[in-house]
């Protein structure tokens, strides 16, 4: 099942999809579908917005080899984790702002869990009992300023550097899935989430023995190797298998 989040009549809606349509449905978000409508939308001339309001924005790093090593490091002995703040998020089809205070603003595709319910020292094996669904994500970066920060907060907090979606897919084995960034048409990422050094499992019981993710928190899973600048005018797009593209301009 695909859980689309769109503006309807002014306002926020909830919507499945249905080949080329979205079937609303009464409730107020993706975790509280309610009772299918009459009403049908085109998703192609849905205004999206982000599927889910993530009370924690908690992401990966380094979890591929190959971008490690694409960015001088080693892969890590266990997960690498940090926070972006909500106001970052941005919907799909949103506009990704490049900060003044940057020279360098990088994309980074990435597979995102989406948790359904609260989550506190879950075991590895019992992941998918927690995980409500998944999406697609860009951990839009300032890398210089990361690189100069040596801590993540200023280069990867900035408003609109975390778009989500397009939607959020309840019906879907992550272990194997093509994932691949574009950048104005042209593949810069091409990867699959069987290159993640930390799979699922690990990754929630990692994260859920720190904090607790509560329903609607998510999980940035960390980016394939190939990340590269974006420079405005650019369009970038996030492809998972199963799940969809994520399309955003930037200026």
């Amino acid at each position: 099942m695909k859980i689309y989040r769109y503006v309807h009549n002014g306002s926020p809606a909830i919507g499945v999809a249905d080949g080329e349509h979205l079937i609303r449905y009464s409730g107020h978000d993706a975790l509280h579908l309610g009772d299918a409508t009459d009403e049908r939308t085109l998703i192609a001339a849905a205004t999206l917005l982000p599927p889910v309001l993530p009370s924690k924005i908690v992401c990966v790093g380094r979890n591929y080899a190959e971008h490690a090593k694409e960015l001088g490091n080693e892969a890590p002995p266990e997960p690498i984790i940090f926070l972006k703040p909500p106001s970052a998020l941005l919907p799909p089809n949103g506009t990704i702002v490049r900060p003044p205070q940057s020279q360098r603003v990088d994309h980074e595709g990435e597979l995102v869990l989406v948790f359904g319910r609260e989550a506190k020292n879950v075991a590895r094996d019992a992941w998918r009992g927690v995980v409500f669904g998944f999406a697609c994500g860009n951990d839009v970066t300032a890398r210089d300023l990361q690189k100069k920060d040596v801590q993540f907060t200023r280069g990867k907090g900035f408003d609109t550097f975390c778009p989500i979606g397009p939607c959020i897919e309840t019906e879907l084995d992550p272990a194997r899935l093509a994932i691949a960034t574009r950048v104005n048409g042209a593949t810069k990422q091409d990867g699959n989430t069987a290159q993640m050094i930390f799979d699922c499992g690990v990754l929630v019981e990692f994260v859920t023995s720190v904090m607790t993710m509560l329903p609607g928190d998510v999980i940035f899973t960390g980016t394939p190797a190939g990340v590269g600048p974006l420079a405005a005018g650019d369009v970038v797009e996030v492809e998972i298998e199963g799940i969809g593209t994520l399309r955003n301009a930037v200026r």
